[in-house]
């Protein structure tokens, strides 16, 4: 039942965004260290969604909107991938109107409708003292802004483009790129099998890691990323370079979703925008592909050379979670209970230079975290740009 306080506190749980590998353990090791510690945990359902659709009512059911978590229901979960809270893109602030929760209809009538007073209702329905979102950047970027209507916030980073501010690592990351790594590597025995381009589309909206680091590891040629809009044709003389040097005569180029031409823009699935103002994006490899066919003839001695075109988009984010996402969340999960102990919100835990640290939530929204392409992206041979590894970060490509 809400509103019954335990000896130390209740600790609020909360998922939102995309889901990844590593948000399950992220999930017990928060849970597992507050019940020892003394705290009554809540899991709070579909994210930011959770907050804005339940009834502030002790009789009515509550079940799809948060559960008290024991550890026995975190340990089932703990080794899985995805949310067992399960996960929506909602934000609290800009609410469609389609989106209302019926028995709030008559209050909330704007086509866009700022639901934050029913967030810290809520909170103060259940008797949350911290609150633990674990999210990418949209999803912190929210809880920033409930960090400064004094809402007692400790964020934990996850997302597969690895582009939140101030950490180096996000959950999620690693397994992204293990996935990228070994489905590229599978996919090379039809391109050679073939005799052909082979272009692979991955994640990666405004940041291009999820390319640049399977490149850099071997997966692919090249990489065009969303920080350095390219030239086709360019892209298709050095994939046909690549390929006559190959004894398989085949030649990879990994394709950022939100990469884009000399003088265009990014490539949208559909026109509609989700609550962060996000259209979704996806095609750019089918466009690339037609191109790189196209064009191939002219860097050939006149023959075409075909192209496969895949996209990996979920099959990087579904399935468990590899062995770096399931240590780094339990880190995580234990730096935000540190941090509850110490009485220090307003933090985000995370990995920088190698070591676990915690940093102000406010750099969430303060700065963007992308490819810097003038130390890590060879413009001219599009592809990873590096001279030493010594003193880099773990995961080498990062912003200062």
């Amino acid at each position: 039942m809400a509103n019954i306080k335990t000896k130390k506190g209740i600790i609020g749980i909360l998922t939102g965004g995309g889901d990844v590998p590593g948000l399950n353990p992220a999930i017990r090791a928060v849970t597992i260290r507050a019940l020892h510690e003394g705290y009554e945990v809540i899991g709070i359902r579909r994210g930011w969604a959770g907050l804005i659709d339940m009834e502030r009512d002790l009789e009515a059911p509550h079940e799809d909107h948060f559960v008290y978590l024991t550890e026995e229901t975190v340990n089932r979960i703990g080794r899985t991938g995805g949310t067992f809270l399960h996960t929506s893109r909602t934000r609290p602030s800009h609410v469609p109107d389609v989106n209302v929760p019926t028995h709030l209809r008559t209050q909330y009538k704007d086509k866009t409708n700022d639901m934050t007073g029913e967030v810290l209702k809520n909170l103060d329905f259940l008797g949350i003292d911290y609150l633990v979102p674990i999210g990418g950047d949209d999803t912190l970027s929210y809880a920033v802004h409930l960090h400064h209507k004094g809402v007692k916030v400790i964020a934990i980073p996850k997302t597969m483009d690895n582009d939140v501010p101030g950490t180096d690592y996000c959950i999620g990351f690693s397994t992204c790129i293990t996935r990228i790594i070994n489905m590229t590597h599978a996919l090379r025995t039809t391109a050679g099998s073939h005799e052909r381009f082979l272009v692979i589309e991955v994640f990666g909206r405004y940041a291009g890691f999820t390319a640049l680091l399977p490149t850099m590891a071997g997966s692919a040629n090249r990489c065009v990323i969303p920080e350095y809009k390219f030239n086709v044709d360019h892209l298709c003389r050095l994939l046909t370079e690549d390929r006559s040097t190959n004894p398989s005569l085949y030649s990879v180029v990994l394709v950022s979703e939100g990469a884009m031409f000399e003088g265009g823009e990014m490539i949208f699935a559909e026109e509609e925008r989700d609550m962060y103002g996000h259209k979704k994006l996806g095609g750019i490899g089918e466009v690339i592909s037609g191109h790189l066919r196209d064009c191939s003839p002219n860097y050939n001695n006149g023959r075409r050379i075909n192209v496969i075109s895949q996209r990996l988009s979920y099959l990087v984010r579904c399935g468990d979670p590899d062995a770096i996402d399931s240590i780094v969340p339990m880190a995580f999960g234990n730096i935000a209970l540190d941090l509850v102990m110490d009485k220090r919100a307003g933090r985000m835990v995370g990995l920088r230079n190698g070591e676990y640290d915690d940093i102000p939530i406010d750099i969430v929204t303060s700065t963007k975290k992308v490819v810097d392409v003038d130390k890590y992206y060879d413009l001219e041979r599009l592809r990873p740009a590096y001279k030493s590894f010594h003193h880099k970060p773990f995961f080498i490509v990062t912003n200062d």
